[in-house]
């Protein structure tokens, strides 16, 4: 076993001895806890933090008021955990979660040191320079968790910045003014920042922690990083503890109507999404956000949110009291949908209740967790949760992988593109040509439409799928730790419930969708609502549009000999895929103040054969 650790430690043993000894040497072999208070700001809020560790086991706790909100996070020795600015609490989970803690356990434990704590194992050591400063730099991976690498300054031996992976980005936290406090040297000032995958920081993303008091050796026990419990601010105002509510369908998306206080908000709802409200709607709600803050999606960019606290939303007699919303100018996804919205119902709701999608009778049914009551006949499959996604396990044409459950998602299946690559999937799904296949709150998703074997969850079977790789390098999709991502049209085939308490996703078959084909737009056209026409923003290279020469930047009046301002921009997608193959279609349209008819002859864009 020494032999093992000695070989181990090996890589950065000289290092990390000149580091324990510049930060107070044997005396950190007392030390077996701290507890430190500050002040931190982020995103334009400004607070107070307090972080308690256990250094022998890296167990920890951190609790914030930042603004208007509060929250905390902690890992008890085996999960990691976090409460919500809504009070909402779980553990999460999922593997990545699970290695992300771990590897902050390490850390924490100061088990570069003191390796019977945590072992791991290390690179060669190796010099770099920040800003014409060098530094010793050596990567260690921790048992069960994820590479860190850590950053040791030349001239001081002290531990300068930290690096770790987090989904397709790296999150840097920098430490500085080392401070002597009870014979040991620690670092008064963090500074943590997230770097994309194309090298950039946003300095939304920017956090700094000053801490003003530090104090070594405090009692600690197990109550202090247990997983806390959920406060009481939900409820069914209904002697059954269920309510329903009747919902629109729209581009596979799920609206319904809701109140915020006294006054009537549509909302979207989505499993993984925060409450938001677009910036209009909070002005007539007579809500005030503060700071500015980033959020992203499956777009490239990220948008400005500010935080506020609602004094309540009721869908149907299903209430959330006090809850917490974000206020996000969701861009152009009103005319992406040809929807207008005031914004989304998300996790918050489903980790407060259980919740139905009854997709074939257009009705959410919301209950209290002990009520609910799965369909006849579903399937149950267990789900993990990673900031607040729930996550399932299943195959593709035989190929294991996790996938995320999207209601907020229109589309079939997005596969991510780093699974894509690692597969060498384009080639096996013979992929159409790249093209805008989403559109997120970030801006267009592109990616190559495929058509699918048989996607396999637990004992449910489907066939056909119609979906896409994508193809870019930021944004959810871009995520390593995932394979899929599953949306709407494919979850509208089952009565869906989504049981968070438990952990398990229910499945029932969808009598009006079963054995229906998965179409695919055969226009290569993708439309925005644009007044009483439809934009062209996207044309897919080798399709129907293209052959015509229709234009990104042309402004569609006429479909077929009807205007487009008769159907809704949804039934307009719907049809331009469910036409059949070699159908002309008359397309009216201005271009440059020139009003012009082309046709299109739609075409299968995807290989009709599947692979198996």
């Amino acid at each position: 076993m020494c032999a093992l650790v000695v070989a181990c430690h090996a890589g950065g043993a000289g290092l990390f001895a000149r580091a324990k000894t510049a930060s107070g040497g044997v005396h950190w072999d007392a030390v077996h806890s701290y507890r430190a208070d500050g002040a931190v700001t982020t995103g334009g809020l400004h607070g107070t933090v307090r972080t308690t560790v256990d250094v022998r086991t890296g167990r920890s706790t951190t609790s914030f008021e930042l603004g208007p909100v509060t929250g905390a996070e902690g890992y008890d020795g085996t999960r990691s955990w976090e409460r919500d600015p809504g009070g909402e609490v779980a553990s999460a989970d999922a593997p990545e979660a699970m290695r992300r803690a771990r590897s902050q356990a390490w850390l924490d434990a100061r088990a570069y040191w003191y390796p019977q704590r945590v072992a791991a194992t290390y690179g060669a050591t190796t010099s770099n320079q920040v800003d014409g400063k060098p530094y010793d730099v050596v990567v260690a991976t921790p048992d069960g968790g994820d590479p860190v690498t850590l950053w040791f300054a030349t001239d001081t031996h002290l531990l300068a910045r930290v690096e770790q992976r987090q989904g397709a980005d790296t999150v840097t936290t920098a430490f500085d003014d080392y401070r002597p406090i009870g014979g040991v040297s620690v670092p008064f000032h963090t500074i943590t920042d997230t770097t994309d995958a194309a090298g950039r920081t946003d300095p939304r993303e920017h956090g700094d922690i000053r801490f003003e008091r530090v104090a070594l050796n405090v009692a600690v026990a197990d109550a202090d990083f247990a997983i806390p419990k959920m406060t009481v601010s939900a409820r069914v105002d209904d002697p059954s503890g269920v309510t329903t509510i009747p919902f629109d369908l729209v581009n596979n998306h799920i609206y319904v109507d809701a109140r915020i206080g006294d006054a009537p908000v549509r909302v979207l709802v989505d499993t993984g999404g925060n409450n938001v409200l677009v910036p209009a709607a909070a002005r007539r709600l007579g809500i005030v956000g503060e700071g500015k803050l980033a959020a992203g999606g499956v777009g490239d960019h990220k948008v400005d949110v500010a935080v506020a606290h609602a004094p309540d939303v009721r869908v149907g007699n299903a209430v959330l009291a006090k809850p917490v919303f974000l206020i996000v100018d969701l861009g152009a996804l009103h005319d992406v949908e040809g929807v207008d919205v005031d914004g989304v119902i998300g996790y918050e709701m489903f980790r407060r209740f259980g919740i139905e999608i009854d997709y074939a009778n257009r009705r959410l049914v919301i209950a209290e967790a002990a009520k609910l009551v799965p369909p006849a006949g579903a399937v149950a499959i267990p789900f993990e949760l990673d900031e607040h996604i729930p996550i399932i396990a299943g195959t593709l044409d035989g190929l294991p992988m996790r996938i995320s459950i999207d209601t907020g998602s229109r589309g079939s299946l997005t596969l991510h593109a780093p699974f894509v690559a690692a597969h060498d999937l384009t080639a096996r799904y013979h992929a159409a040509p790249e093209a805008v296949t989403g559109w997120g709150i970030g801006g267009a998703a592109r990616g190559r439409p495929v058509r699918f074997g048989t996607l396999q969850l637990g004992s449910v079977r489907i066939d056909g799928v119609a979906g896409d790789l994508y193809t870019g390098r930021k944004g959810a999709f871009a995520n390593p730790d995932l394979g899929a991502n599953l949306g709407g049209r494919v979850l509208r085939r089952f009565d869906v419930v989504f049981d968070y308490a438990k952990k398990i996703l229910y499945l029932a078959p969808n009598p009006a969708w079963l054995g229906k084909p998965d179409d695919f737009d055969r226009s290569g056209l993708w439309l925005l609502r644009d007044g009483d026409a439809l934009s062209i923003v996207d044309v897919a290279p080798d399709t129907a549009a293209s052959a015509a020469d229709m234009r990104a930047g042309d402004r569609v009046l006429a479909i077929g000999g009807e205007l487009v301002a008769r159907r809704s921009l949804s039934d307009w997608r719907e049809r331009l895929a469910s036409l059949p193959v070699a159908s002309h279609v008359a397309i009216r349209f201005v271009r440059d103040g020139k009003e012009q008819t082309s046709e299109l002859v739609l075409a299968d864009r995807i290989p009709a054969t599947v692979v198996r």
